[in-house]
C-alpha cells in the first residue's frame, strides 16, 4: 500500500469518526416539578439540625431557575411520639433548635410540601461519632494534601462522612488609590481622582477572606482493615494555588454513618464525580431511605439518619510554611495618560495608583488594570475579618 493510499484511508476514517457524532438525549421520565432531593442529617449533638430541600430539573431544561423547595412543613419524629419542628431559615434550608434526643429511641424525618405531598424517612437509630484525632498536611508533588485521622475502639468496621469549611486570606494584586468619575448615564469617565480625601489607597479593597463549604463527597470506611482507624486525604490544594498565597485555614466535620448510607453515598459519589469519561463507570440507581407516602411510586433522593457531628480543631497553613510556593497573579497594569482621549479609550479599565504628577500634584498619568478583582478583593471574598482569624 502506497503512502498516498494510507493517507487517503486515514482521512476517510477521520471523516467518519468526527462527522457521525450526534447529540444523544436520553429519555428520562420525571414529574414537571422534579423529584424531591433531601440533604442533611438529624443531629444528635448539641448543634441544630439543618435539612436542605430542593428539586431535580430535566437535563435539557435551562428555563428553571429556582429548584429549592419552599414553605414545607418539616418535623423530626420519634417512635416515642416526640416531635421537633424545623423552620425555613434560608433558601430551601430548614433548621431546628438544638435537640435533646433520647439515645434509646429511633427518629425519622417527615416532610409535607406546600402542595400537600408527604415524605418520610425510615426510622434511624441514634449513632455516636468518635472524636477527630488529628488534622494535618503534607506537601506532595508541589501541592499540599490535607489528611484527617480518626479511630473508634468500640466499632468495627466504621463508616464515615466528612464535610469541611475552607477560609483563606487574599491580597489584591494592586492597591486602589484612584477611581473614575462619570456623569449620570454616561459610560465614559470625565476624570480620574483619588478615592480618599488624604490620597491614600482604600485598604478595605486590599485584604479579603473567601470561604467555601465542601461540595464533593468525602467518605471512608475501615471494613478492609483490622481495626477502625482511618487516615483519609480529605482535600488537595493545587500547586501555586492562591489559597496559600498568604494564609489558609480548614475545619472538618465528621459523621458516623451506617453501612447502608455509606453505600448510598458511594454510588452518589460515583454518579456525580466519576462519570464523564469513556472508561468511567455507568450511572447506578440511587436508592435512599426516604419515601413519598402520597405517591409510593415516586422516586425521592436522599438518605437521612440520626448521627452526631464532631468538629476538628481549625488547621492553619501559612505561605511561610511552603517555601517556593510561587503563586503568581495573572493581573497586569497599564499606564494611562490623564487626558480625555486616553480616558475614553481606557474607560473599561480600573484605575489603581498614580504614575506621574505635574505642577502641584495634578495627575499626569496613572496605572490601571483590566480586571476589577485585581484591585478590589471583595469581588472574591469578604473584607470583614473572621472572628477566628489570627
Amino acid at each position: 500500500m502506497s503512502l498516498k493510499t494510507v493517507i487517503i484511508f486515514l482521512l476517510i476514517i477521520s471523516f467518519f469518526a468526527t462527522s457521525c457524532k450526534i447529540e444523544y438525549h436520553p429519555s428520562v421520565d420525571s414529574p414537571k416539578t422534579g423529584y424531591l432531593v433531601v440533604e442533611g442529617f438529624i443531629n444528635s449533638s448539641d448543634n441544630p439540625t439543618t435539612i436542605t430541600l430542593s428539586r431535580t430539573i430535566k437535563i435539557y431544561n435551562d428555563s428553571v431557575k429556582d429548584v429549592r423547595e419552599h414553605n414545607a412543613m418539616v418535623n423530626i419524629e420519634g417512635q416515642n411520639n416526640e416531635t421537633y419542628p424545623l423552620y425555613e431559615t434560608g433558601d430551601g434550608v430548614y433548621t431546628s433548635s438544638s435537640l435533646q434526643l433520647n439515645s434509646n429511641e429511633k427518629y425519622r424525618l417527615r416532610i409535607k410540601t406546600q402542595f400537600g405531598k408527604e415524605y418520610v424517612s425510615d426510622f434511624s437509630s441514634y449513632r455516636t461519632t468518635p472524636d477527630i484525632d488529628s488534622l494535618n498536611w503534607k506537601r506532595n508533588n508541589g501541592g499540599v494534601k490535607i489528611y484527617i485521622n480518626t479511630h473508634d475502639d468500640r466499632i468495627q468496621p466504621g463508616y464515615y462522612y466528612w464535610k469541611y469549611e475552607e477560609t483563606w486570606e487574599i491580597h489584591s494584586a494592586f492597591y486602589s488609590q484612584l477611581q473614575y468619575f462619570f456623569l449620570p448615564g454616561d459610560p465614559i469617565p470625565t476624570s480620574v481622582g483619588y478615592r480618599n480625601f488624604d490620597h491614600t489607597a482604600d485598604l478595605t479593597l486590599y485584604t479579603c477572606w473567601p470561604d467555601v463549604v465542601s461540595s464533593n463527597i468525602n467518605i471512608g470506611s475501615s471494613e478492609k482493615l483490622n481495626r477502625d482507624q482511618i487516615y483519609y486525604p480529605i482535600m488537595l490544594i493545587e500547586p501555586q494555588s492562591r489559597k496559600l498565597s498568604v494564609l489558609y485555614s480548614i475545619k472538618v466535620f465528621q459523621y458516623s454513618v451506617s453501612k447502608e448510607e455509606y453505600n448510598y453515598l458511594k454510588i452518589l459519589k460515583s454518579n456525580s464525580e466519576d462519570i464523564g469519561s469513556i472508561t468511567g463507570p455507568l450511572p447506578s440507581q440511587l436508592i435512599g431511605n426516604i419515601h413519598c407516602i402520597t405517591n409510593p411510586s415516586e422516586a425521592v433522593l436522599g438518605f437521612v439518619e440520626v448521627t452526631e457531628e464532631k468538629q476538628s480543631n481549625r488547621l492553619f497553613i501559612s505561605n511561610d510554611q511552603v517555601p517556593g510556593w510561587n503563586y503568581v497573579s495573572p493581573c497586569v497594569e497599564l499606564s494611562v495618560e490623564n487626558n480625555p482621549e486616553d480616558l475614553k479609550k481606557n474607560a473599561d479599565l480600573f484605575p489603581t495608583i498614580i504614575h506621574e504628577t505635574v505642577g502641584l500634584g495634578a495627575i499626569k498619568s496613572f496605572y490601571a488594570t483590566a480586571g476589577r478583582d485585581c484591585m478590589d478583593c471583595t469581588v472574591n471574598g469578604s473584607n470583614i475579618k473572621p472572628d477566628f482569624w489570627p
